[in-house]
């Protein structure tokens, strides 16, 4: 539901977003697969938090808990001015409102920390020889918190960073800014977008311009021709949503790999870095578990070369190991054994 007035939003609500990403169709058509399945995004739409959550307000505990569960966090805030729709506030400032959130963040995250601290100390008492490094992280990160800064903006060694990875501290998660705006400004942006462009820049984070009365539209438009006209009359090449899915891909570090066939061509998700083990992980675990080899095709080589065969005729496919690291847009057939 949507509606004019603050939190009507209580549990939030989750969809699955597809990826956009035209090599999956390009590479389907290659193998002539039957099925094509994309990858995809969970969103979970969030209550917004007011002045106070941090201490109950505004049903503030229960949606920090709801934030607590998501690996980044996509702040949508408004953008637009209209005597029409109510502000919890009672003023549009974007600024403002992305200060209000990271700050309940931060004054969460100091009370999760008190409250680690009292019982690591215990422990520590009791001789536990890991309470003293909890309680060194934990010292160092509340100094930055009592500045204002989240915790994501701190220089953390790995050491830290591991310590620290089991506190779920909220302000820690990766973040970026969708300006909510008015159909006038989706191509260009306001003066609000500008201002909190500016402000996501100080904080090194992506910042998108989106409408959601203009995304409500597209959602109802079944035809894709239609719905490109109707993009391209607002001069747009694209939808919001499909511009937050990729902004949102590359903030949580993720890539696509592809494996192909005459049944199904499918991309999925892994996280930049991983192996090629812990790709054939993510098809099934008897693939990882049985590993022989995997015998990889860059997306460029088999789309330019026609597909599989012509790839492994011009020696570009490989056969890779356990240990290769996944590139994003390889296409991969992964050998077993079980």
């Amino acid at each position: 539901e949507a509606a004019n007035y603050p939190f009507c939003t209580i549990d939030p609500n989750v969809g699955q977003m597809p990826v956009p990403d035209p090599r999956l169709g390009e590479i389907a058509k290659l193998a002539g697969s039957v099925s094509v399945v994309p990858t995809s995004l969970e969103f979970i739409d969030i209550a917004g938090l007011v002045r106070g959550a941090s201490k109950g307000e505004g049903l503030g505990n229960q949606f920090l808990a709801h934030i607590r569960e998501v690996d980044a966090i996509a702040h949508v805030i408004r953008c637009f001015g209209s005597s029409e729709v109510s502000h919890s506030n009672g003023k549009i400032d974007p600024v403002s409102d992305a200060q209000i959130v990271e700050t309940e963040l931060i004054l969460s995250d100091l009370g999760s920390l008190e409250r680690r601290r009292d019982a690591l100390t215990k422990k520590g008492h009791r001789g536990d020889k890991d309470a003293g490094a909890l309680l060194e992280a934990i010292s160092m990160v509340e100094g930055s918190l009592e500045k204002g800064l989240p915790v994501r903006s701190m220089s953390l060694d790995d050491r830290m960073s591991k310590l620290l990875k089991d506190f779920g501290l909220l302000s820690a998660k990766p973040v970026m800014y969708i300006c909510n705006v008015d159909e006038e400004a989706v191509a260009e942006g306001n003066s609000y977008s500008h201002a909190l462009g500016r402000y996501a820049e100080s904080q090194n984070a992506e910042c998108l311009v989106a409408s959601a009365r203009i995304e409500a539209e597209i959602a109802t438009i079944g035809d894709e021709s239609e719905r490109g006209d109707f993009l391209q009359s607002l001069g747009l090449l694209e939808s919001g949503l499909a511009r937050v899915v990729r902004a949102g891909y590359s903030l949580l570090g993720l890539i696509t790999f592809f494996t192909a066939g005459p049944k199904e061509t499918r991309a999925w998700t892994l996280r930049r870095g991983s192996s090629a083990v812990e790709a054939a992980a993510k098809i099934h675990t008897d693939f990882a578990r049985g590993f022989i080899r995997a015998e990889t095709i860059s997306h460029r080589d088999y789309i330019s070369l026609g597909g599989e065969v012509g790839a492994r005729g011009a020696g570009r496919l490989r056969q890779e190991g356990r240990e290769y690291v996944v590139k994003d847009g390889d296409v991969i057939l992964f050998r077993f054994n079980v």
